[in-house]
């Protein structure tokens, strides 16, 4: 409080007044003789809330804060102040006692208007020097003078350096948890103290295979994802996970980690039962609104909760993008970009894969474009793409799997056909060549060029050579190829 001059010298004579010169805490005597009349003047006035009384008017604040006395001070508050005399301190209360205290004083004076002959605050005053003290005040009205308030004895701890302490940890927690709130990645606070004692509870019964047992018992999996106790998640979590709050996504917690997550969490458990508690792999996840999130996880509990799991940091990294930029690469690695059919490459190592292994028996449908470089040479390799795109739309829906078709060549395709014989190549062939009619059909009054085909068939049967096989489809293919043009220019003889 800003308090007046003292109205009084008053110097020591007692043991108790040489008690209170040389006690080792700030002591001040007081006079709040006037501040109890004008609180009385109020109540006389009607005035039953103080608190909304004085916001009304802030000089009525000012008012009580001047109608203190300071009588005495003792060294210690010399001291603490940085003052040579009582004289130079009482001097100088409007620089003490500066800046916005009325919060803390109407809360002292509300503490006087209920009756109460005691009060404590903490409030800011500033020694001669300039130095900020924080301080803590102990107030009471002496005995004796309980009807008068003409004596009050009031101490003051200095608490500046437990202050700035708090103020230290309180910045320190701010900016933790703006690193937190704010990091790029989804970050999750978790316990798994629950999931440390199933782990153990196991281990009392003597379980040591725990991959085995995991397997026997899968529900063991399921009541441990139950037990993890999310504590908090970050701005990133809720946006990456479509969630608007911690309470709707932790609602909703089912829908994230489902399917696959119960399959990578058993990996997790298997390695936190041999005692890894540092971990990352790559997991799936699940956005609220069912979106599939490729999840590239970091998992540790901190060294400091070891003994009992019960801090754990998770970070995830959002890498569907990668993951579909790097299936699409795979893709282009397998597949013809213009026809969608595998391509060359894939074809030659299946291929290989089939020789070795089969199953057997393994036929093959050699397939050449009839007309393809003339339609190019004619009208451009616009039209001859086209063409090119309808022969991969029959072949995609004439063969499906363990089969399957490639383009190994700029006119030429080939459909393998595991675990198939002569009958089933042949159907293959009558299904290419129906499918291929209906396609010329569709395309009649749109380009006027109908696909042809020449197709030639061979099986190869366990212990015989693939190659010899391809070698015979292709031969055949050349037959046919030959016979269609034999009579496509015997048919424009006659014409």
């Amino acid at each position: 409080m800003v308090l007046s001059a003292p109205a009084s010298d008053i110097s020591p004579s007692t043991d108790l007044d040489a008690m209170f010169d040389l006690a080792p805490v700030s002591l001040w005597l007081e006079d709040y003789g006037e501040l109890r009349r004008m609180l009385d003047g109020w109540r006389a006035q009607g005035v039953t809330d103080l608190v909304a009384f004085l916001a009304e008017d802030p000089q009525r604040v000012r008012d009580c804060m001047a109608s203190l006395k300071v009588l005495r001070v003792n060294q210690h508050t010399l001291k603490l102040f940085a003052a040579d005399s009582q004289e130079a301190l009482l001097g100088a209360l409007g620089s003490v006692f500066r800046g916005d205290m009325s919060a803390t004083v109407v809360h002292e004076l509300n503490q006087l208007w209920r009756g109460q002959l005691t009060f404590e605050s903490e409030t800011v005053n500033y020694a001669l020097d300039g130095r900020r003290l924080d301080v803590r005040v102990r107030a009471r009205v002496l005995p004796g003078h309980e009807a008068t308030w003409d004596r009050v004895l009031v101490s003051l701890d200095d608490v500046t350096e437990r202050v700035a302490a708090q103020r230290r940890r309180d910045e320190s927690e701010q900016y933790a948890r703006s690193l937190f709130d704010r990091s790029p990645v989804s970050l999750w606070v978790e316990d798994f103290s629950a999931v440390r004692n199933l782990l153990q509870s196991i281990r009392t019964r003597g379980i040591t295979d725990f991959a085995t047992f995991i397997k026997v018992h899968p529900e063991f999996v399921t009541r441990c994802m139950q037990e993890i106790r999310v504590i908090d998640v970050n701005h990133e979590t809720l946006r990456m996970f479509g969630a608007p709050d911690l309470q709707t996504l932790l609602g909703n917690i089912q829908l994230v980690f489902r399917d696959e997550m119960r399959e990578s969490f058993a990996e997790q458990l298997q390695d936190l039962w041999n005692g890894k508690t540092v971990q990352q792999r790559e997991v799936l996840n699940y956005a609220l609104s069912g979106e599939v999130l490729n999840i590239h996880m970091q998992f540790a509990v901190q060294e400091d909760r070891l003994d009992t799991w019960d801090l754990v940091l998770v970070s995830l990294v959002d890498i569907t993008a990668r993951k579909k930029a790097e299936a699409y690469l795979e893709y282009l690695g397998k597949h013809d970009v213009l026809t969608q059919l595998c391509n060359r490459t894939y074809y030659t190592e299946e291929l290989n894969r089939l020789s070795r292994k089969g199953p057997w028996p393994v036929s093959i449908v050699a397939i050449d474009l009839n007309g393809l470089k003339q339609l190019n040479d004619q009208e451009g390799h616009a039209a001859g793409d086209s063409l090119l795109r309808r022969m991969g739309e029959v072949l995609d829906k004439a063969v499906a799997p363990p089969a399957w078709p490639a383009r190994i060549g700029g006119d030429e395709f080939a459909v393998l056909l595991p675990m198939t014989d002569e009958r089933g190549a042949e159907a293959m062939r009558e299904r290419i060549l129906t499918l291929l009619e209906m396609n010329n059909q569709f395309h009649a009054g749109q380009s006027g060029h109908a696909l042809s085909l020449a197709i030639g068939l061979a099986t190869c049967h366990a212990g015989e050579p693939l190659e010899a096989a391809l070698q015979r489809a292709d031969r055949a293919m050349y037959v046919d190829k030959a016979s269609h043009y034999k009579t496509t220019n015997r048919e424009r003889r006659l014409g």
